[in-house]
């Protein structure tokens, strides 16, 4: 033990032991409550400042920045989309071939709006450096939902799970739920949110494509449960969608949330 712990220091991407204690210390909270969010970004900032070219810092600040908005976290959600841009380009202008920090900044580049092709590739240049590498695939796969492609994106996650059937690699559950939802495969998608939702009863995204998979299927109670239970969580029911590149899908989801609000808002 003590063999590999010194051959992982003396691997680290930075020379500043403190800068690496702050990155650990954030990343050890990565499974942790959605509160923590802010706390893991302020240590990142912390480790950034100590070493502005630390790489695995910088793509893990940008996963921050992406994970503050989709769990409703942000108090300043456009200031936040900037600063986690900001952090992906940096990650990539040293990444060299980390598949770690290729494919955080291409999740993160693509959440935020920035090219999806683009992101698609530097997730794939990923993998060709570790093939094995199980939350690449994942990322890789929700990427692919994204870009319109829910097919491959199943296969993907898969895959993902296939390499690491016992460790988190993502919101598995949850974003092959989303991809039968966006296929209209809503019989298929029920039973992989309620599941994602035992998972993470934080996450507000699960709830928002569980409602509205329940409002096309035409379970409408069903449907302004889960809008009563999202509320419990975040005042928002409706909310951007535009990290689904496709405008048909975004139709779907924001109809079928629109829908099943009703009367439960």
């Amino acid at each position: 033990m003590q063999a590999a712990e010194t051959a992982r220091s003396a691997g680290r991407p930075t020379a500043d032991l403190t800068a690496y204690d702050l990155y650990l210390r954030a990343y050890a909270m990565a499974l942790s409550s959605a509160a923590q969010i802010h706390e893991e970004l302020r240590l990142l900032e912390q480790a950034i400042d100590r070493d502005p070219r630390y790489g695995p810092a910088l793509a893990y600040a940008a996963i921050c920045c992406l994970r503050l908005l989709i769990y409703d976290r942000s108090d300043h959600p456009e200031a936040d989309a900037v600063k986690g841009v900001d952090f992906a380009r940096r990650a990539l202008e040293v990444a060299g071939d980390d598949p770690g920090i290729l494919a955080n900044a291409a999740i993160a580049l693509a959440y935020f709006g920035e090219d999806i092709g683009a992101a698609m590739a530097l997730v794939d240049r990923a993998l060709t450096f570790n093939p094995n590498f199980g939350r690449g695939w994942f990322q890789s796969g929700v990427i692919r939902i994204w870009a319109s492609q829910p097919d491959i994106a199943v296969e993907h996650i898969e895959a993902a799970l296939r390499l690491s059937p016992r460790a988190r690699v993502g919101m598995s559950l949850f974003s092959i739920g989303q991809a039968h939802f966006l296929s209209r495969r809503f019989d298929e998608a029920v039973p992989k949110l309620l599941l994602a939702i035992q998972e993470d009863r934080s996450f507000p995204l699960a709830y928002r494509f569980l409602a509205a998979c329940y409002a096309h299927m035409g379970r409408l109670d069903d449907a302004r449960e889960i809008v009563k239970r999202l509320c419990t969580i975040t005042p928002a029911v409706v909310a951007d969608a535009n990290f689904l590149r496709n405008a048909d899908h975004r139709e779907l989801l924001l109809s079928g949330l629109r829908l099943a609000a009703g009367e439960a808002v």
